[in-house]
C-alpha cells in the first residue's frame, strides 16, 4: 500500500510562491511510473494541475503552465510542485497522486494523498 503525504502548503499573497511535496512510502518510489498533482477549489470539480509520468511529456494544465513545475527526487522518494506567481484562482486543496493509467490522455491514478490547503489573498 502506498502512502502519500502532502506539506508545503500555507496562506500566500497574489504574486508570491510554495513549494508542495508529496512524500512517498510503502512502495519502490522509483518504480512508480506516474505522478501528479490534482486540486480542488471550492464549488469546482477537481482537476489535473500537473503530471510526470516516464514515456510522456510533462503535463500542465494551461492555467498553470509557466508557472508551476512539477518535478520529483528519487534519492528523497518526494515528489515536488514548485508553484510561483500564484493568483487567487489558485486557490484550492492540492492533492499528491501516484501510480494508475492513462485513458486516453486523461490521467487516472490510483493513490491519493489528504489533501493540502493553498490559499491565496489578493
Amino acid at each position: 500500500q502506498v502512502q502519500l503525504v502532502e506539506s508545503g502548503g500555507g496562506l500566500v499573497q497574489t504574486g508570491g510562491s510554495l513549494r508542495l511535496s508529496c512524500a512517498v512510502s510503502g512502495s519502490i518510489f522509483k518504480d512508480i511510473l506516474a505522478m501528479g498533482w490534482f486540486r480542488q477549489a471550492p464549488g469546482k470539480e477537481r482537476e489535473l494541475v500537473a503530471a510526470i509520468t516516464s514515456g510522456r511529456p510533462t503535463r500542465y494544465t494551461d492555467s498553470v503552465r509557466g508557472r508551476f513545475t512539477i518535478s520529483r527526487d528519487n534519492a528523497k522518494n518526494t515528489m515536488y510542485l514548485q508553484m510561483h506567481s500564484l493568483k487567487p484562482e489558485d486557490t484550492a486543496v492540492y492533492y499528491c497522486v501516484a501510480d494508475g493509467y492513462y485513458s486516453g490522455s486523461d490521467y487516472i491514478p490510483i493513490y491519493w494523498g489528504q489533501g493540502t490547503q493553498v490559499t491565496v489573498s489578493s
